[in-house]
């Protein structure tokens, strides 16, 4: 839904603790509000929902058009969310479900809200659903959630992996201006989603794996380092398609698949090392 339309929506939401009125009256809806994924600022949506137990379930359907909508675009590269329903507001792990998964969620979604099966009718798009985990306010990341967390990093890294290879594709075309404008599209979603993702790493997730891990301190220091080396490399790609100009990109072709290369390397690295520690941490009563 355009902002235009969902913004009187939102505010009515929020004066009146989620009851809505007019041609929503009687719904219950929830506020969903993600971290941009180009361009880092916050955007809130107003979603339908079921619920799965202690989860929340929300549905991709952008009202059965072919494109995932934003939200859903923006949680692949920030899976930290908040989300408002009623007078209560929480922060959340947003996390897509994927094969059988996905579709025994979306049986009991329009199992509650038979309309989601209309909207996936009108499009060949798999209409994603994203389980919403809770995070309590006074923890990081609660234990029962870091294997969500372990699937999460995974799913971010082939999403980086994607966008990588657009760039790889766009730079072997024939040049054309269109072309160039696309090169650095891709190269603002890469390189911003990258850096965010860096970011939360750097911030949250390494800090309480190395208390949880200290045995794996050498881990997390090559990380960090590793973590400065990338950005040090997204500032070379930034200058790289800076170079392009339309009349023969694939001349930089060469010094982009170092740079890929060095990327891969790293997601290997941080999926060998990190994702068993987050693993291992869940409890057996979680597990």
């Amino acid at each position: 839904m355009p902002l235009d339309f969902n913004t009187p929506i939102i505010e009515e939401f929020r004066t009146n603790a989620g009851r809505l009125g007019g041609p929503f009256e009687g719904w219950v809806l929830l506020l969903l509000t993600t971290t941009g994924a180009r361009s880092g600022k916050e955007h809130t949506t107003p979603l339908g929902f079921a619920e799965d137990g202690d989860r929340l379930l929300v549905v991709g359907s952008a009202g059965g058009s072919d494109r995932h909508p934003d939200w859903y675009r923006n949680i692949l590269v920030n899976p930290t969310v908040t989300v408002e329903l009623g007078e209560d507001s929480w922060q959340a792990t947003a996390v897509a479900a994927t094969g059988a998964e996905r579709d025994e969620l979306f049986a009991k979604v329009i199992a509650v809200a038979p309309g989601y099966a209309d909207y996936q009718k009108q499009t060949s798009r798999v209409l994603p659903v994203v389980v919403l985990h809770r995070i309590p306010a006074d923890d990081y990341t609660p234990p029962n959630r870091l294997d969500a967390l372990a699937d999460e990093l995974v799913k971010v890294h082939d999403w980086l992996r994607d966008e990588l290879a657009a760039l790889a594709e766009g730079l072997a075309a024939p040049g054309t201006a269109d072309l160039t404008v696309e090169l650095r599209r891709h190269c603002l979603t890469f390189c911003s989603g990258l850096a965010r993702h860096h970011g939360g790493e750097d911030a949250g997730l390494f800090p309480y794996l190395a208390r949880e891990f200290p045995g794996k301190a050498r881990v997390f220091e090559r990380l960090h380092a590793e973590h400065a080396t990338v950005s040090r490399a997204l500032d070379g790609l930034r200058e790289l398609l800076a170079r392009v100009d339309g009349t023969g990109p694939e001349q930089l072709r060469p010094e982009f698949e170092r740079l890929r290369a060095e990327l891969e390397t790293h997601f290997a690295y941080e999926e060998a090392e990190v994702v068993p520690l987050l693993r291992a941490a869940v409890p057996d009563s979680a597990a």
